[in-house]
């Protein structure tokens, strides 16, 4: 079996060495005797323990180096398990920073939406309000038929209101244009009270079934939001 000279061993174990020679001598019934030479001391000592299996010494220095080797790689797992909840934490915050900003977009986005919509619709209802033609473009007659004066408000009245305009007109004149109420001075298509709100039109309000549509439809407009909105005032309370 290889062997190696261990010195150092050997001085450190000096006092050690000396001791066990003066044991055996005293049992051996001879004379002890002084072993004040450092020299044949350390002589002593290195003939006793010169030589340790390399075996040993190989076991020594690996479980030296796992010890040391386990000690860091739990260091290093510490380390990366802190980095990596940092990591973990930033990207949690700078996730829930995304996702804020991404509802502000969209809740942004819903409300620019919704906004341009009801100014559509508001442009559109305008669009819808305003007449076809106007009062006065329609030649003035002596008389009109109710097919003559519904033809006219087909052309003045929007035709997504004109059902609603028309079942009033119904309900009010039965599209008499001279109809007047003797008790209460109601007159013409729409029963306007008194019939000289519709000069604001035309001076000819009497006898022009196209002023009075006009006046009518500005009316319900005005009071009602549109002749739809008229008609359904109109069949909650029996007026307008």
């Amino acid at each position: 079996m290889s062997r190696i000279s261990v010195r150092g061993f050997a001085v450190a174990s000096a006092t050690a060495v000396t001791t066990v020679g003066a044991v055996v001598g005293v049992a051996a019934g001879g004379e002890q005797q002084s072993s004040t030479d450092p020299v044949e001391a350390t002589a002593a000592d290195t003939t006793l323990l010169a030589d340790i299996p390399a075996g040993q010494q190989a076991v020594a220095q690996t479980a030296s180096l796992t010890q040391q080797a386990d000690v860091q790689s739990t260091a290093a797992d510490a380390e990366a398990k802190k980095s990596a909840e940092e990591s973990a934490r930033k990207q949690a915050a700078k996730d829930a920073k995304a996702k804020k900003l991404a509802a502000e977009k969209a809740a942004a986005e819903a409300k620019l939406a919704k906004e341009r919509a009801e100014a559509k619709k508001k442009l559109e209802e305008a669009a819808s309000r305003s007449a076809t033609r106007d009062a006065s473009s329609f030649p003035q007659q002596a008389s009109y038929t109710v097919a003559e004066v519904q033809a006219m408000a087909r052309q003045i009245v929007p035709a997504d209101q004109f059902q609603c305009f028309s079942n009033i007109v119904n309900h009010e004149s039965t599209w008499n244009y001279r109809a007047e109420n003797p008790s209460s001075g109601a007159y013409g298509l729409v029963q306007a009270l008194p019939g000289s709100k519709m000069s604001s039109v035309g001076a000819d309000w009497r006898t022009n079934p196209a002023t009075q549509i006009k006046w009518g439809l500005n009316y319900m407009n005005e009071r009602y939001d549109s002749p739809c909105g008229a008609w359904s005032f109109w069949q909650a309370n029996n007026y307008y």
